[in-house]
């Protein structure tokens, strides 16, 4: 059923979202929650979501409620979401995220209109679970405006993106206690991803911090979780700049203000890379795994990417094709040539 059936658009006074992952997908589904909060200020909105991107959205404005789904406590998950959802009926459901998982708790959920991706982009029979369907797109496209075709679908406007990420009031007195002692630029560098395939040699890192530290008057700070390939590229960056700070396990709450007062961010495609372009924090992307027109930071930036996905002249389209492998292709010099251009179009005057 698409989603030109008859009775479309559906009611927008309970809605439930669907999206369990990544932090990265986090951040590309905080300007639907807001597009629908503003064309329908009454709207209630229920976001079904794993622990780590809960912390990261919890207190949003325009989220009224988490439902948490904790994949660590395997099928009884699921037995969890649905006596959460048991009593919370609504007019509809997006599910936006196209795997078998996803499509389990839109199943669960209680709606006459569960909306999802057209059958050509579902996985795992994702499909099954929905009532209707975005359109095929024969083209491919960011993700980010991957999941606006779900606001084209039911009617609701959307202009700029809007992720009004932070940090909130509550927040500020723990950023300024971090920034205190620091009188210098910042750069922010998140040492590595949860896929190893995505991260940049540590060693590496460790020259550009140098360049960043001892040329360009800068501060490092590190930054990303507490796993241990993240702390041992911490540590192979400090012994080579001492002065270079670590905020590693500083939480998603807290890391939203280092980037919000850093002048540069250098990230791989992760989570932080996104939030940086939510903050309108300046971001050198590293990319060889992933393809950066369709995860690359959205609508800005482009300039200072780093693209070790495509060959030399190669014209590549928007697809989800993961290339292993490519990553060590990013010599140094490569992020410091985007490091000088951000230098040259970016850096703000300090005071």
């Amino acid at each position: 059923m698409t989603a030109s059936s008859p009775g479309w658009p559906p009611g927008l006074d309970r809605i439930g979202i669907v999206m369990m992952s990544a932090v990265g997908d986090a951040v590309h589904v905080l300007p639907i929650v807001t597009a629908l909060k503003a064309h329908h200020r009454s709207t209630h909105i229920t976001w079904v979501v794993q622990p780590g991107p809960a912390s990261l959205v919890r207190g949003h404005w325009a989220v009224d409620e988490l439902v948490v789904f904790d994949r660590s406590r395997g099928w009884s998950a699921f037995g969890d979401v649905r006596r959460a959802l048991s009593g919370r009926p609504f007019d509809l459901v997006l599910d936006l995220q196209v795997y078998l998982k996803a499509g389990i708790v839109t199943g669960l959920a209680h709606a006459p209109v569960k909306l999802g991706f057209d059958r050509s982009r579902a996985r795992d029979l994702n499909w099954l679970f929905t009532t209707h369907r975005i359109p095929p797109r024969p083209i491919g496209q960011h993700v980010q405006d991957q999941y606006f075709e779900f606001l084209d679908a039911i009617r609701v406007p959307h202009e700029a993106p809007r992720w009004d990420l932070g940090p909130w009031p509550p927040e500020r007195a723990a950023q300024d206690a971090f920034f205190h002692t620091i009188d210098r630029p910042v750069a922010a560098i998140v040492v590595a991803t949860s896929k190893p395939e995505k991260d940049w040699l540590p060693d590496r890192w460790a020259e550009v911090a140098e360049t960043l530290d001892r040329e360009l008057g800068m501060t490092v700070v590190l930054v990303g979780g507490t796993s241990p390939r993240e702390q041992r590229a911490a540590e192979a960056i400090r012994a080579r700049v001492p002065r270079a700070r670590s905020a590693l396990g500083s939480g998603l709450r807290g890391l939203v203000g280092i980037l919000d007062r850093s002048d540069l961010v250098l990230a791989p495609d992760t989570g932080p890379l996104h939030m940086a372009v939510a903050l309108d924090r300046p971001v050198i992307g590293l990319y060889g795994y992933t393809n950066p027109k369709r995860t690359g930071p959205y609508r800005k930036y482009h300039d200072l990417i780093v693209d070790a996905y495509g060959d030399p002249g190669e014209q590549y389209g928007v697809t989800m094709e993961l290339r292993r492998g490519r990553m060590p292709r990013i010599r140094v010099a490569d992020v410091l040539d985007k490091v000088r251009l951000w230098s040259d179009r970016y850096r703000r005057p300090r005071g």
